[in-house]
């Protein structure tokens, strides 16, 4: 071995590198991989798992249930550090790689890094099949980690020891580009793991990243600040990508500043403070009334951060169709959406240059008046719907009313899939910034016990508050005792409503029959429910069952004070939902046998009739 070269295995290797990847946060140097989420077996076990084990006290290796969950328990824990700290989740072949597809979905699609490192078939084919390979009778080359592509950023396989070294400076890159973030994937064959090979020691060196900051294009910039100063009724929607350009501040100064209503897509849900003075609400399907009602007589949107999927625009439903958009986006796939002005660059910096050459510009002062005047009217709504009531099952406004109450400054709500995205985008009351994380991007269900692991890991100062419905804690809630055997603490709010609730909303307001969704609809000898706190103690967290508004709130203290992960449950009303919705394009039957779908289709037609054309 010459002297300028280390001798270490493929899988040693890929672990000596990683532990020497660094960034900084708050002008602290840390680790940027704090960590791996690992269920090993074949494929990963006896080369990797080897090698992670030798450093664990410096990579810890964190043991999940589920392949999916850990997996998501790592994009909670970077949606947490807002992208600048990444872990690793590691599987075996076979159904424990294609178990990580889904939480691929869910970092692909909501422009989160997570590197995922799968066990992989024999480079040299020699035992082929081996157990659990899916074999394609026409391509040799094919495994199931092909599965990956669709759902990446990064993917590569490696079959050679030497390409780890272009490799994985690749997969980092990717990851930490605000623009092009997202998944990397990096199949590690078995053979190829356990092959020994003279690196270059220059390739372990270690290695401080820093997140760029792209700067706008000057003459698109001119020609935004051109549109935005002819505007008489501007608004500002704030995405996730404000958040993680650590936009926040610069963000509310410049809408307070300039006289512009400012509202929030579900990933940006958290930017600024509920009482800041331009705030009218969340936008869209699971929006506010406040915003929707700014969004429809807007002339010119300046979108920051966001990719403006559905959930945002009302499926384009909720704009003039004359509307002007702004762009302000990393990635210029973003930026260029509907006839967009695209200023494609970092959302904090391109902000500072358009405050900059505004000048003295500002909206005029009628148009912010009305925005209060709307947010006031929202607010009023929200007070009266969570109101103690004598109802005999509580909506979710009111269970979230005494959740917020309980809850610390800091705390962090999760939600993901069902009905709690939405009531919490409605009716949540951001206390501080950076205390809202809901995954509506992929909108997966069993994201929520996951990330609030995560989000636990990322940030012992704080208590993640999981709200999940109780068909997504069927799906997904293995880690509840994951939580309780690694000591991170999280509080779980089930309330139950006997199953798929807001599905059942939507089957109905599209004039469906009530069909497979609620557990009293679907097809079961019994209806049944399941005891979810006496799950939960099962799995050695502590867990209360109550019945009221009252229940709840004593249940809360006593969860706060706990000093491990606590379920509460509590029965919610399965047809009360809180107002507010824009449209929504999900597709109705042109034709049926039933009068209320061909009622339902006239007006969908109708919904269709507004759309904006995105050309």
């Amino acid at each position: 071995m010459a002297a300028n070269t280390i001798r270490l295995t493929m899988a040693q290797a890929v672990v000596r590198y990683l532990c020497n990847q660094f960034t900084e946060i708050e002008g602290e140097r840390v680790p940027l991989f704090a960590g791996v989420f690992g269920i090993f077996g074949h494929g990963n076990v006896t080369c990797l798992a080897e090698a992670l084990e030798a450093v664990q006290d410096q990579l810890p290796t964190w043991r999940g249930q589920n392949e999916q969950s850990m997996a998501l328990a790592a994009i909670g824990y970077a949606k947490a550090k807002r992208r600048r700290q990444l872990m690793i989740a590691t599987s075996s072949v076979g159904p424990g790689a294609t178990n990580m597809v889904t939480a691929a979905g869910v970092a692909h699609s909501n422009r989160l890094p997570v590197l995922l490192l799968s066990g992989d078939t024999f480079s040299n084919r020699r035992p082929d099949p081996v157990l659990q390979q899916v074999e394609h009778f026409n391509n040799p080359t094919l495994t199931v980690n092909e599965s990956f592509k669709a759902v990446t950023r990064y993917w590569d396989r490696i079959t050679h020891p030497e390409q780890i070294i272009s490799s994985f400076p690749q997969a980092i890159a990717a990851m930490l580009d605000p623009a092009d973030c997202g998944p990397a994937f990096i199949g590690l064959c078995q053979d190829t793991q356990e092959i020994a090979f003279d690196y270059p020691a220059a390739f372990f060196e270690p290695t401080l990243h820093h997140i760029p900051r792209a700067r706008p294009d000057l003459q698109q910039l001119d020609k935004a600040i051109a549109a935005l100063k002819a505007a008489k009724k501007p608004l500002i929607i704030s995405g996730g990508g404000v958040r993680y350009s650590l936009a926040e501040e610069i963000l509310g100064n410049f809408a307070q500043a300039r006289g512009i209503p400012l509202c929030e897509t579900i990933a940006g849900k958290g930017a600024v403070l509920h009482e800041h003075p331009a705030y009218v609400g969340g936008i869209g399907v699971t929006g506010s009334a406040s915003a929707n009602a700014m969004a429809a007589e807007a002339d010119v949107i300046v979108a920051i951060g966001t990719r403006l999927q559905d959930f945002t625009t009302g499926s384009w439903t909720s704009f003039k169709a004359d509307a002007q958009f702004i762009s302000i986006n990393a990635a210029r796939f973003d930026a260029t959406k509907h006839r967009a002005i695209s200023v494609v660059g970092d959302a904090r910096e391109s902000l500072r240059e358009m405050d900059a050459a505004l000048g003295d510009w500002s909206a005029p002062s009628t148009w912010m008046e009305k925005g209060r005047d709307e947010m006031a009217k929202w607010d009023s709504l929200i007070d009266e719907l969570q109101k103690p009531s004598n109802a005999h099952i509580p909506s979710y406004a009111q269970v979230i009313k005494v959740v917020q109450d309980n809850a610390k400054t800091e705390d962090l709500v999760i939600t993901a899939a069902g009905g709690p995205p939405g009531e919490v985008n409605k009716c949540w009351r951001v206390k501080a910034p950076n205390t809202v994380d809901t995954e509506f991007g992929f909108s997966c269900m069993g994201y929520e016990i996951p990330a609030g692991w995560g989000a636990a890991m990322a940030d012992e100062n704080r208590t993640p508050i999981v709200i999940i419905g109780d068909g997504t804690y069927m799906m997904m809630n293995s880690d509840i005792y994951s939580t309780v055997l690694s000591g991170h603490k999280i509080i779980v709010i089930v309330p139950d409503n006997g199953g798929y609730a807001i599905i059942n909303r939507l089957q109905n307001y599209k004039g469906g029959a009530s069909f497979n969704n609620l557990i009293k609809d679907s097809r079961v000898k019994t209806p049944f429910s399941v005891d979810f706190a006496k799950h939960a103690e099962a799995m050695g967290a502590y867990g209360r069952r109550v019945e009221t508004l009252g229940e709840l709130d004593e249940a809360m203290k006593w969860a706060q004070a706990n000093d491990k992960t606590t379920v509460l449950t509590i029965p919610s009303d399965a047809y009360e939902w809180t107002p507010g919705d824009a449209s929504w394009d999900v597709g109705v039957p042109e034709i049926s046998a039933r009068d209320s779908v061909n009622e339902a289709r006239k007006d969908h037609d109708a919904i269709r009739a507004k759309q904006r054309i995105g050309v």
